[in-house]
């Protein structure tokens, strides 16, 4: 990928409220079994999202997804939420605009563009909790700790501030992927 064609892309995700980001190898990002773990015995919302376990693949296929792509867009959006209810509004806005820039990206010419999502998926008010019944199946899209990914790492390794929020009055950092080949 040129840099004009990078330069292209960044545009685009600042048409799409992205301001802070950076480029990547996303066959650097390696899928941690205890990621995918952490969501069957630390989410209370476990089998509830149809884009959250144990509905997307498992984690061996998902570091396989990621060693198809050289190029990915990691995007940081800083947010603090003064009722903690305000997240699911906040995330379906975030996530649609997220899609959007995929799909731009998409008719650009970048026919494998993927979107992982800074927050869950929260498109409709009550989700069907399976990809089978999902009503919205061709926006929706996965988070990367969904795909097993260590975001602490991973946002750490690429020079992002990161720390565990203890409540939702505390400035929260979140963190999503654009991958293009």
């Amino acid at each position: 990928m040129t840099k004009a064609t990078m330069k292209q892309i960044e545009q685009l995700a600042r048409a799409h409220n992205l301001e802070d980001f950076k480029w990547m190898d996303p066959r650097t990002i390696i899928p941690r079994h205890w990621v995918r773990e952490k969501c069957i015995y630390g989410c209370p919302r476990y089998g509830q999202k149809a884009c959250c376990p144990p509905e997307v693949p498992p984690v061996e296929e998902c570091k396989a997804f990621f060693g198809e792509y050289r190029f990915g867009l990691f995007y940081h959006i800083i947010k603090k939420f003064g009722d903690p209810k305000e997240r699911f509004r906040w995330a379906r806005g975030v996530n649609k605009g997220v899609f959007a820039l995929e799909r731009e990206v998409f008719l650009s010419g970048f026919y494998k563009a993927f979107a992982f999502t800074a927050a869950p998926c929260n498109l409709c008010e009550q989700c069907n909790s399976s990809k089978r019944e999902c009503r919205n199946p061709l926006i929706s899209r996965p988070t990367l700790e969904a795909f097993g990914v260590d975001v602490y790492a991973t946002a750490r390794k690429m020079g992002y501030p990161i720390q565990v929020v203890k409540g939702y009055e505390e400035v929260t950092n979140r963190f999503g992927l654009l991958l293009v080949e």
